[in-house]
């Protein structure tokens, strides 16, 4: 639908019979093409391109200008409040949800962080290295257990000080009922962090109002995942939370005075970003979040949602397929995970890209603990895992759209993983041993 949108969409790649085919990208959970509105922003910039907040020059100042009324586009973006959040441009989400957890060592010293067993490694090891956390679990469905984040919450009686939740699982696509979860989490004197890496190229999302039950607190999301894959992310929190301390990297820009034995730290959001910023990477942002907010979120979610509906009801029918999915479409965002029995997962991913020149992801999607869960691996049985190599571990094979793919992709994939299903042992002894080039 929106094919003619993004940069990439002509590649040809050759097959292991040496035909050329069509590339078709499923892999957008990890990373997007981007728009060519993204690169012809970067094009048109690059002439006035300068210094951030170091220099009295024309291009300069118009680049310090920018960069600072970017901050303000993405508060709108994601329905911050100017007055009372601060924009902080960084590498991803995962350098976002770092930096927080290093700048909340004060409030959270001495309590407990909620983390659940969705939760990407980026919103987990950041917690778990440097405080008490306890996880959330999830049901039968790989959903997550909303009675237990209640219970646990009672149980510590206060101490909790954070929840982390991811907004959309990068394993399943599961929407997790965030507004539910601030409510239940401010009720009982919980913050609450939403990893929105997943859910907001893909949803419409609002903090909502600082004094609502609702409010979320932080909100994390990377470009490379929304049509600006430049190297910036940007971390949405309350310009108190660095009001005091200083930042884990410090230097150029992060200070108003400097002498061998005292410094006066920059305001708020500038000591938070030391170094040179990525201002290219600030203009393809905004020019995404341009883009995006001009074909509107609604019509993104309808058409993701009425392809990954369509896909489900084709993929159900395939032979040896275990899907690790509910089928509600409804509360998910468009990623797919699955098995099929005869098959290693590297090896149904590899055979996808050699035989129909389609790009999947395969692994645990650097989710291992929820990965684990989904597949029924204990937590005895998972220490087996622990030094095999990478490509040996269990896993999955999965499935993401972007807002580009259409349905003649979809019923190519479903063409073909039909013809694998039917010839499982053709292909395992084809495929088996093979090299990944």
């Amino acid at each position: 639908m929106f094919k003619n949108l993004v940069s990439g969409e002509n590649y040809d790649v050759t097959l292991s019979n040496g035909n050329l085919v069509h590339y078709i990208n499923f892999d957008n959970a990890a990373t997007t093409p981007p728009f060519h509105s993204v690169i012809n922003s970067l094009v048109d910039f690059a002439p006035i391109y300068s210094s951030i907040h170091r220099g009295t020059g024309f291009k300069s100042t118009l680049s310090s200008k920018f960069y600072d009324e970017a901050r303000e586009q993405v508060l709108d973006f994601v329905g911050g409040d100017r007055d009372f959040h601060t924009v902080i441009f960084l590498k991803n989400t995962t350098e976002c949800i770092n930096k927080l957890s290093y700048r909340l060592k004060n409030t959270l010293k001495d309590k407990i962080v909620l983390a659940t067993y969705m939760e990407h490694h980026s919103n987990m090891l950041p917690w778990t290295l440097k405080y008490n956390t306890s996880f959330v679990g999830i049901d039968d469905n790989g959903r997550l257990d909303m009675n237990d984040l209640e219970n646990k919450l009672k149980r510590y009686r206060g101490k909790v000080g954070l929840v982390a939740v991811s907004g959309a699982s990068n394993v399943t696509g599961y929407i997790n009922p965030i507004y539910d979860i601030a409510r239940i989490a401010h009720k009982h004197g919980a913050k609450v962090l939403v990893d929105g890496a997943q859910l907001i190229p893909h949803r419409k999302f609002d903090m909502k109002p600082v004094d609502s039950p609702e409010h979320i607190n932080y909100v994390a999301f990377s470009g490379h995942k929304m049509y600006a894959p430049f190297g910036t992310g940007a971390l949405i929190a309350p310009k108190d939370t660095f009001k005091d301390g200083y930042s884990e990297l410090v230097g150029g820009g992060t200070v108003k005075f400097v002498s061998t034995d005292d410094v006066i730290w920059a305001d708020v959001p500038e000591k938070e970003e030391a170094g040179t910023p990525n201002l290219m990477g600030v203009v393809a942002l905004t020019e995404s979040i341009r883009t995006l907010k001009c074909i509107g979120m609604e019509r993104i979610e309808a058409y993701e949602r009425n392809l990954t509906a369509y896909f489900l009801d084709l993929l159900k029918n395939i032979p040896n397929l275990i899907i690790y999915d509910d089928f509600q479409t409804e509360n998910k965002v468009s990623i797919i995970s699955f098995n099929m029995n005869g098959l290693h997962h590297t090896e149904l991913a590899y055979i996808l890209n050699k035989e129909g020149g389609i790009a999947v992801r395969n692994g645990c999607f650097c989710a291992q603990p929820y990965v684990q869960r989904l597949l029924g691996i204990s937590n005895e049985d998972s220490k087996r895992y622990r030094h095999n190599d990478r490509c040996n571990l269990p896993g999955m094979v999965r499935i993401s759209f972007g807002l580009y793919n259409d349905y003649n992709e979809i019923d190519l994939f479903i063409f073909l993983i039909n013809k694998i299903s039917e010839n499982i042992g053709y292909y395992a002894n084809m495929y088996r041993n093979f090299p990944l080039d």
